[in-house]
This record gives C-alpha cells, structure tokens and sequence, in this order.
C-alpha cells in the first residue's frame, strides 16, 4: 500500500493523463525565463493535478531535445488548475517541434493527434494545424520584432515616448551572416 504522503517516483505511463488535460494549447501568453520574447516561444497548457503537471513538465524536460526549459505554476491558478510551460526556440521549425509534442501526448491522453487540439494565439482560439501554428506565430526573432514593434511605437506615441525603431539590416553580408545563424 502506498504512502499518500511520499510521492510516486515513477515515470508516465500510457494514458495516464487522461481527462487531465484541457485540449488547448495558449502561445506566447507568458514571458520566457530563458531569453527574449522575440527568440522564444512559450506554449503552455491547462492541467487538472499537481503531480500530473510535475510529470508533465519532467516528461518535456527530459523527452525533447528542442524544448528549452520546462516549468509549472507554482500554485493552483483556480482549484485544481496548473499551467504547464515549456519553451523552444523561435525558428521556422518551431511549428514542427510543437506538432512533435501534441502528437506525442496522444500516448497519455485522449487527444491521439496534432488535430484534436486548439491553439489560442492573441485572443484568438484556432484549431491547431503545422500550417496554422506557422502562419499565425512569428517564427524568427525578425519577423517577431516587425510584427510588434509597430504596436510597442503606437503606445510609446500615446504615452508621450519617443518612437524606437529596431535596427533593420538592408547590408546583404549581414543579411546572409543572420541566414546562415538562422536568425532571419
């Protein structure tokens, strides 16, 4: 018989996180610890235990070389509500990786494919596809930064602020040096 009050050091197994999980994954609702906003995605997700979020995040960490970190809530959000985080590089493969994840949770919960899950990004919730997630999510730190400095510059001119402008390289050397380091 088990000790309720130690806990179960064991790995997931198959399905164990059936009817755990909200199928949803948000995007970018949260800062990363690791880096930029602009050169890390964050996906979290919804999970219904404290243990299950502990084994969830442990299960990124040590599954997935491209996941950066994996974290959880330090708390409950509301009564039996976790967030789970984990964070991979902002790269044109980054739609990839996240398929990679949702399609592996199938073998822990009901969600058996990439296409049973919804992705909320900015307000909006879409059903998750590899084509949705990269056309929706900036996936370079380039395309990041056009795509919200513009609305960091709106509210520094209603606030009063000087305009800030990111320095945008024309030089084609620079250019094909960004390329090459898959910054651009």
């Amino acid at each position: 018989m088990h000790n309720h009050n130690q806990p179960l050091l064991e790995s997931l197994s198959y399905k164990d996180l059936e009817g755990l999980l909200k199928p949803t994954i948000h995007v970018d609702e949260f800062s990363s610890k690791m880096g930029d906003d602009d050169d890390i995605i964050v996906i979290s997700f919804f999970v219904r235990d404290d243990q299950a979020a502990k084994d969830l995040m442990n299960w990124f960490e040590k599954g997935y070389d491209f996941v950066l970190d994996a974290d959880r809530s330090p708390g409950e959000l509301k009564p039996g509500r976790y967030l789970v985080y984990v964070e991979i590089r902002r790269r044109s493969t980054a739609g990839g990786h996240v398929e990679t994840l949702l399609d592996d949770l199938g073998t822990l919960t009901e969600f058996t494919d990439s296409s049973d899950w919804t992705m909320h990004y900015r307000g909006k919730e879409i059903p998750f596809s590899r084509d949705a997630f990269d056309s929706t999510v900036p996936l370079t730190p380039r395309e990041y930064r056009q795509r919200y400095d513009a609305e960091l510059n709106e509210m520094r001119i209603a606030a009063g602020m000087p305009v800030v402008t990111n320095y945008d390289a024309k030089d084609p050397a620079i250019q094909a040096l960004q390329s090459a380091a898959g910054l651009i």
